[in-house]
């Protein structure tokens, strides 16, 4: 079976909740589309857990690219040669901005590791894929994070720019393509219809799947096979 889910940030036990929930084995394939990390306690648990597991597909998500732009810019050994320049203007932004936006938990579990393991992680962050496209049963998906800013029907996904689909959100009025379901995160289905609150959303061929665990709200998971779906 193939399943996606997104923004987890950081909360390990529901992560975990779920994947017992659907009996996720060896034979299924996940699709994680971004904003694993932040604001939650156990980011770096979830990664780590991830990295396990080949049949786990991560997507970024702004929160991974946030902390990947802070973190391998402190991954460095300060020496004589770049001691009075390593850490610039932009870096000290960037570290303020991920801060802002609830870095502060998976910065802490980042310094807990060893070298190794830091190393490891920054190298999954090099993983993470931009969008995903999947056909199932039939059906055609578009997997991405946020949203597909500047939008054109006839544009390949490979153009468009990094902000437009992990930063970016989806208008969900819109249908972008008639014969796909876009599927997204990043944005709380609640905020898109209260109606849909803790629940996945499907109109307009979308199907935006951050249920606002974070927010003590609900995690959601569909399974593309069948379509039908799960929440922890």
């Amino acid at each position: 079976m193939i399943y996606v889910m997104s923004d987890l940030h950081g909360c390990f036990d529901k992560y975990q909740a779920m994947l017992e929930k659907i009996r996720f084995g060896k034979d299924d394939l996940m699709y994680i589309l971004g904003d694993i990390v932040d604001r939650g306690e156990d980011g770096i648990k979830i990664l780590l857990d991830m990295i396990k597991r080949p049949n786990i597909v991560p997507i970024l998500g702004n929160h991974e690219y946030m902390a990947y732009t802070v973190l391998e810019k402190m991954n460095v050994e300060i020496t004589q040669d770049n001691y009075d320049n390593h850490l610039d203007t932009v870096s000290l932004r960037n570290y303020d901005n991920w801060m802002f936006n609830g870095g502060e938990t998976t910065l802490n579990g980042f310094l807990s590791l060893n070298k190794a393991s830091r190393k490891r992680i920054l190298e999954y962050f090099e993983e993470f894929s931009l969008y995903e496209e999947l056909e199932v049963n039939n059906n055609s998906f578009v997997l991405v994070h946020g949203g597909l800013v500047n939008f054109d029907e006839n544009k390949p996904l490979s153009e468009y720019e990094l902000y437009d689909l992990v930063w970016g959100r989806c208008d969900y009025a819109r249908t972008y393509f008639k014969d796909k379901y876009l599927i997204t995160g990043h944005t709380p289905t609640a905020l898109i219809d209260e109606k849909c609150r803790g629940k996945i959303y499907k109109e307009n061929n979308h199907i935006a799947i951050d249920c606002g665990v974070v927010f003590n709200i609900a995690l959601g998971c569909i399974c593309l096979d069948t379509m039908e779906e799960f929440y922890v």
